[in-house]
């Protein structure tokens, strides 16, 4: 009898190390709004396979980004941590890199949860979108790279999807160039015309050195502005292999069908050892794309277009799971960086950007439309099917749940801002770990949620909002995202304070008349977010001038003819290969 016990003992035991270390598969969207997939409530675009992957596990309901921007909230995602304690939060305008070669980034000191998977034995990808920098002191050092921050294999892009990326599509530096190329070129112009004026009215001589002068200036600065025109796309825009150049600039051919087979090839190449893979789509970030087998089918343009392809891919993704018999041990998470990006909106009118559901604001703002994003997990041999929990979750959570699955010990040097989702996933709690949550504003602290104990109450109270254009809109449509200081902003004395689970859609700010407990309500938040800022050492900022700005020596360039900085080995490789 001891020989049969001790044999069933084993299969349980390791039947149990199975099911608490699954492979894991972490899917982000990129400016997905809550309201997009059918099973948040969309009508019009078709999202059966993220619907399926819904109903077979758990829906969050009020899942938020820890950042309503693309660089921090993957930041955060990565590391378990608010943006601002890694220096990936801007004090200035700009909160997201937009050059390949700046020298900010993911600090080399921060632990990644892929960092921590990796020491335990599983195989580590990142296929997709990056966007936490590439280099800091020559192009070759590679310290913010994803192999750098704990992935074996790295297939995809280091910046973003931009208009720029795209011929025909627009450029994200309209503003600049208007204050950087156009208003100069003005200035100049009227300033030539004044002066010949003059000098031809004989009321005042100017040297012909003076006219040289500022033509060669207006020279300058046209050449520049072309230069950087002509260069911008195959400088910042192209698809690494690891450490190579494969393709510059990208190409948007069939680009979402060549990030599902590398992801594919991924887990088929893993099928026997526990793997994470973190699959970060280029969709539905502008420049909007898609293939021909996608292109005009949806009934919500090149948005929905873009959405629906997505979809395939994450249906390709489940069906393989299920051929290679993974499904039932592996965890699967699908969410987006940040909410829709409202303001987007082509010259010809066109609606470039998702859908917030009933939600306030959208992306750049810490609305309820810019941070509560899709929140998707399944796992079947754990999570029971057909689950909604509406308790405050974070982005954040990711990084300590699946340490905490995978076997491995939280770090202790540093605050671990996420709590792991499992004990609420598997029905053993029915509250949120989190009473008070913080949205940041890039660096700047912006509004406090707090979900008290023994509370249906989830209170949100902004210390500044954004002040939208034009007024009575829902975005900043004059500056295509908001700002986050200055006179972009109205400050609240007191803050303004909502009941979120009363208003979702913030409409009705409380008062001291419509709330008794309204001063005292505040005073609560208030500690908690001086206790928080307190726990905030002063860190190098990576998206100070010096970081942010494009430096030559960091600038990656396949080996080509000249400056032009143009290759496509995967167009080689397909030709070698038949």
């Amino acid at each position: 009898m001891k020989i049969p016990f001790l044999l069933l003992f084993f299969l349980w035991e390791a039947e149990s190390h199975a099911a608490s270390r699954p492979n894991i598969i972490l899917v982000m969207a990129d400016d997905l709004g809550i309201g997009d997939p059918g099973c948040y409530g969309n009508k019009t675009i078709r999202t059966p396979n993220i619907d399926r992957l819904a109903s077979g596990g758990v829906k969050l309901t009020q899942h938020l980004a820890a950042s309503p921007l693309c660089t921090p909230s993957r930041a955060a995602f990565m590391t378990g941590r608010y943006p601002v304690r890694s220096g990936m939060a801007s004090w200035s305008r700009t909160g997201v890199f937009l050059f390949t070669a700046s020298s900010g980034g993911l600090p080399t000191d921060e632990i990644t949860f892929a960092k921590l998977l990796k020491d335990q034995g599983y195989s580590t990808a990142l296929i997709g979108k990056w966007h936490l920098g590439m280099s800091c002191h020559s192009k070759t050092d590679f310290c913010h790279h994803p192999l750098h921050h704990g992935f074996n294999y790295f297939y995809g892009i280091s910046l973003t999807n931009l208009r720029d990326c795209k011929p025909g599509e627009g450029s994200v530096f309209t503003t600049g160039f208007k204050r950087l190329v156009f208003l100069p070129l003005q200035i100049v112009g009227v300033t030539l015309l004044t002066l010949a004026a003059l000098n031809c009215l004989g009321l005042l001589h100017v040297p012909l050195g003076v006219f040289f002068s500022l033509l060669f200036l207006a020279a300058l600065i046209l050449t520049l502005f072309l230069g950087f025109l002509h260069y911008f796309r195959p400088l910042n825009c192209f698809m690494m292999r690891n450490y190579e150049i494969i393709q510059q600039p990208m190409s948007y051919d069939n680009l979402t069908q060549r990030l599902t087979v590398e992801a594919a090839q991924f887990i088929q190449r893993n099928t026997e050892t526990p793997f994470l893979l973190v699959l970060s789509y280029l969709h539905v970030h502008t420049a909007l794309f898609s293939s021909k087998d996608f292109a005009g089918k949806s009934q919500h343009g090149v948005y929905g277009d873009a959405v629906e392809e997505m979809d395939w891919s994450v249906g390709q993704i489940l069906n393989l799971l299920d051929e290679l018999r993974l499904a039932n041990d592996t965890l699967i998470y699908f969410t987006s960086d940040q909410g829709a990006h409202v303001e987007e909106v082509s010259s010809k009118g066109e609606i470039h950007g998702g859908s917030n559901g009933i939600y306030k604001g959208g992306k750049a703002n810490n609305w309820e439309g810019g941070i509560r994003v899709p929140g998707i997990l399944r796992w079947p041999r754990v999570i029971q099917a057909g689950q909604k929990i509406d308790e405050p979750t974070s982005n954040m959570d990711i990084f300590p749940t699946v340490a905490k699955l995978a076997g491995a010990p939280l770090p202790e040097d540093r605050i671990i801002d996420g709590r792991d989702l499992m004990p609420l996933l598997e029905g053993k709690s029915q509250r949120s770990d989190h009473e008070f949550l913080f949205h940041y504003c890039n660096a700047y602290l912006n509004a406090v949620r707090w979900h008290p104990q023994n509370s249906t109450s989830i209170w949100k109270a902004f210390f500044f909002t954004p002040n939208f254009n034009p007024v009575g809109s829902n975005g900043c449509f004059a500056t295509h995202v908001c700002f986050c200081f200055g006179s972009y902003v109205t400050h609240h004395d007191p803050p303004l304070l909502f009941d979120i689970s009363k208003d979702p859609r913030e409409r009705n700010p409380l008062t001291p008349a419509s709330e008794p407990r309204f001063y005292e309500i505040l005073k609560v938040m208030q500690e908690a977010a001086d206790r928080h800022t307190q726990t905030l050492p002063e860190v190098p900022d990576q998206f100070s001038w010096n970081n942010f700005l494009w430096k030559p020596w960091l600038q990656l360039c396949c080996p080509s003819t000249g400056l032009s900085c143009q290759c496509d080995r995967e167009k080689q490789d397909k030709r070698l290969s038949r």
